[in-house]
């Protein structure tokens, strides 16, 4: 599968560090940048013409690596045909209630529902409160679960977007 990624200053090295993995779970790995770490840079820079990709490489998924990843959910949503995701940590399996109304198991279901559900096609993560394992989790997590085509529902609602 074709994954493009992006970020900013504060997701650089969380960026970087997973783009060397990926590929060994074979996926083709395109890195718009930022190249070098920039404290002053801006995540607008990089996401809108990283987003404007993804609009139109419907087979392709998208990784953005920033602080919070908020801002460039947001920035990169204003796209058509994106559909961006946050993932800022697990949910606890208290807290937390999978898709058929129990407890979580995992703590990565916002990810998994991102997917299933809304047919998220970018993962925005906020490295300021995401250790690494839980990054790499939550990418496969996101990489590994299909949207349901099969739900009229959530076709539906994608169309109203």
């Amino acid at each position: 599968m074709k994954i493009y990624l992006t970020g900013d200053h504060a997701g650089f090295r969380l960026k970087k560090a997973l783009a060397e993995h990926l590929p060994i779970l074979g996926h083709d790995i395109v890195d718009m940048g930022p190249a070098e770490l920039d404290p002053e840079d801006d995540y607008p820079d990089y996401v809108n013409p990283f987003a404007q990709v993804l609009a139109n490489e419907p087979d392709a998924l998208g990784l953005i690596f920033a602080g919070t990843g908020e801002g460039e959910a947001m920035a990169a949503n204003r796209v058509k045909g994106v559909r961006a995701a946050v993932f800022y940590g697990k949910m606890s399996a208290v807290d937390a209630l999978d898709a058929e109304g129990g407890h979580s198991q995992d703590g990565f279901d916002t990810v998994r529902l991102a997917r299933r559900h809304n047919n998220a096609n970018i993962l925005s993560i906020g490295a300021r409160f995401v250790s690494p394992e839980d990054a790499d989790a939550a990418i496969r997590v996101f990489l590994d679960t299909p949207f349901d085509s099969s739900s009229a529902r959530h076709e539906r609602r994608l169309n109203k977007f």
